[in-house]
């Protein structure tokens, strides 16, 4: 078992600073997506700081960076740098999720504007059907 999410992060996907220690143990993305899922926000935010110190570069996949995020932002719905943070990383890597991005930068800005309006959601928005 790695000793925390970002070495099992760099075992598994590189890191473009740093070279990626020996490591005998299985990877299996699974048990990567597992501990990120239950990892406390804290924990998941010094992994992309640590691999993707600058949002642009970095080896994690940007599928990682998007559940990330999305994570960070469920355990802290009402962090208006995050919620920006979030919506650069997602349009720094793809005009996919453009949509999402602009709605986090507006809940950011609406959260700085009234931080205690509680219509705000936590996470990513939902699609529209």
């Amino acid at each position: 078992m790695h000793r925390t999410l970002t070495e099992h992060a760099r075992c598994l996907y590189g890191d473009e600073y740093r070279p990626t220690p020996a490591c005998g143990q299985e990877h299996h993305e699974h048990c990567f997506v597992e501990e990120l899922t239950f990892a406390e926000a804290e924990t998941i935010l010094a992994m992309l700081r640590e691999l993707c110190p600058q949002l642009v570069d970095g080896l994690l996949p940007v599928w990682v960076r998007n559940l990330a995020y999305r994570l960070v932002l469920l355990q802290r719905p009402d962090d208006p740098a995050l919620l920006r943070e979030a919506a650069e990383s997602l349009w720094l890597h793809g005009p996919d999720r453009d949509d999402v991005a602009a709605e986090l930068t507006r809940r950011a800005d609406a959260l700085e504007t009234d931080p205690g309006d509680p219509a705000q959601g936590p996470g990513f928005p939902r699609p529209v059907p």
